[in-house]
Formats: structure tokens, sequence, C-alpha cells
């Protein structure tokens, strides 16, 4: 519970900043400069710019200490909202696969290695690989982007599954920060907190969800079935499996 307020008061703070840079002519005019210094560079390569932005997205994607946020008003400048919106959610997406592949093909022992070890066994504890699909687009949209891949890859779910619920997870959010940027740079700097606010919202409504359901299901043994401390001390709760996400 802590952890999940330090994050969003975190991406509160992020927001406030984001706001006073875009309230102050002289802030914002340096950002709007660097914002043009790199531009000018991606224009001169445009196919290196290009994949460097959807390197960092995917690396953003894998790993916690990567943020593909600091680049997207740039490329939003550069590019269009509608292109950075395709790039950045591609490389998502290209990071998300990686995950998934590296749980799945190298095991949870090094995705423990990767990101924190008791976030992942406690997803891993609550989840299998028949976990209902709208369950697992609520872990995408609420859980920090390098833990389901690794998790659900450990956990052998179905990929094209996870596929498509990383797409559906991630555009509203590919959507949101391009938009985000694209008020900053026109120091519409109230809709940067209108927008930003919505989105933290968001994300707070996806994190009590996820977690009130979660926290329904027992903590599974290692093979794969609730501990029998769990189910003598817990009521009977709805279950987090579904025959038709099987077949």
């Amino acid at each position: 519970m802590i952890r999940r307020r330090r994050r969003l008061l975190g991406l509160a703070l992020v927001l406030l900043a984001a706001v006073l840079v875009a309230a102050s002519s002289q802030l914002h005019g340096r950002a709007e400069t660097a914002v043009e210094l790199v531009g000018a560079v991606i224009q001169q390569h445009p196919g290196w710019g290009l994949l460097a932005f959807v390197t960092l997205a995917a690396l953003s994607a894998m790993f916690s200490f990567f943020s593909s946020v600091v680049i997207v008003p740039v490329a939003a400048h550069h590019w269009g909202q509608a292109t950075t919106v395709a790039l950045l959610w591609v490389g998502w997406l290209v990071g998300g696969a990686a995950t998934y592949g590296i749980g799945r093909f190298l095991g949870s022992r090094l995705a423990r290695l990767l990101v924190s070890t008791g976030r992942v066994k406690y997803y891993e504890d609550r989840l299998t690989a028949r976990a209902p699909f709208w369950i697992v687009v609520l872990l995408q949209m609420a859980v920090p982007s390098e833990i389901p891949g690794y998790v659900l890859g450990s956990l052998k779910y179905r990929f094209p599954a996870y596929l498509l619920a990383l797409a559906l997870a991630e555009l509203p959010f590919a959507i949101g920060a391009v938009l985000l940027s694209s008020e900053f740079l026109g120091r519409r700097y109230w809709m940067v907190a209108v927008v930003g606010t919505a989105g933290i919202a968001f994300l707070a409504w996806a994190i009590s969800r996820l977690h009130r359901e979660l926290e329904e299901k027992p903590p599974a043994t290692p093979g794969g079935k609730p501990s029998m401390a769990a189910a003598t001390t817990s009521t009977p709760r709805r279950s987090l499996h579904h025959p038709s996400f099987t077949d």
C-alpha cells in the first residue's frame, strides 16, 4: 500500500513540476530551446532518430530506470501527435514482448534480478496461466510496465492474449503522454494540470481495482494451489479462473 501511494505521489510531483515549468515563461523557454536542439539532431538523422526513440520506449517498458517521458515532447514536436503515439505504442509493445520472452524462456529467477523480487512473487502467487483476460488488462494498466511481462511469461500465460492485453492497456497511456506533451509545448499549463490529474486518477482507480481483486484470492503454494493456511482463514471469494480463457 505504501509503495502504491509513493508511486502516485511521485507522479503528482512530476505533474506539478511540469505545470510550474509551463506556467513560467523563462523555464518554458529553456525547455523549448532544448526540444528544438534535439529536434534539429533528429532532422539531420531521421532514421537513427526514429530508431533511437522506439528503442528508448522499448527499454522504458523493460527497466524501471529508463523513462521515455522526457523524450516524448521532442518526438511530438518533430513528428506530430499521431506518429508519436504510434511510435511510442510500438516501442512499449516491443519492450513488453521482450520482458515476456525473458520471463518465459529464461525464467523468473532472471526476471527477479531485473525487478523487485517481492513484487514479482506477489503477482506470481496470485495469478496463473488461466487468469481472466480483463485481470491481465488491469495488471498492465496498474503495474509498472516492466513487471507484467516477466510475471506472465514465467507463468506461461498465452502470448497472443498477453500481447492483446498489453496493446489495449498501453494505447490510452501513449495517447495521454503525447497529449500531455503537446499541451506542455503549447504552454497550456491548465490543460497540463487537467490531463495529468485525469491520468493519475485513472491510474489510482486501476491500482485499487486490481489489488482488490487479487487480494480476494489466497496466495498459491509452489504447486499452484492455495495454501492450507490461507484456505482455512479466508472466506470464499470469486475465483480469478475461468474456463473460457484456457481454450
